[in-house]
């Protein structure tokens, strides 16, 4: 994705495009897999870890990206590929690598319907399945 178009997306969501906001979207955009503060702190070494976090946070607003919770307590960004507001219909299963501590969006697997009883509202929901991935299984 070039710059051009990191910024279409990010105006397309009513974020102003800055050079941070830039870099953050970029590197999630190269990862192709949903990433924890940690790992972008790791791979983003010229930001600092609030800065990366107040992106974050600015990008879970206005839906650039979602968060789920990966089993270990850590929150992971993935990306959101719509332009304008999300479909939260499409909620997707997540798999956590024991081995590598990588997560992993299963796009083609999907939540089940969850009935919830008469008052309840559901804003968000997450399935993360833990084990071994195809790439460390195979080491």
């Amino acid at each position: 994705m070039t710059s051009e178009e990191i910024t279409q997306h990010l105006i397309s969501k009513g974020v102003k495009p800055t050079a941070n906001r830039i870099i953050v979207l970029r590197a999630l955009r190269e990862a192709n897999r949903p990433m924890s503060l940690k790992a972008l702190e790791m791979k983003l070494l010229s930001m600092d870890k609030s800065s990366i976090f107040r992106v974050l946070s600015l990008f879970l607003e206005h839906e650039v990206v979602h968060s789920f919770e990966d089993g270990r307590g850590l929150l992971n960004y993935e990306l959101c590929e719509h332009h304008g507001p999300c479909k939260h219909d499409e909620n997707h299963v997540h798999f956590y690598c024991e081995s590598c501590q990588r997560s992993f969006c299963l796009e083609d697997v999907h939540v089940p319907d969850v009935q919830l009883p008469e008052g309840f509202e559901a804003h968000a929901m997450s399935f993360v399945v833990k084990g071994v991935c195809a790439e460390c299984k195979g080491k």
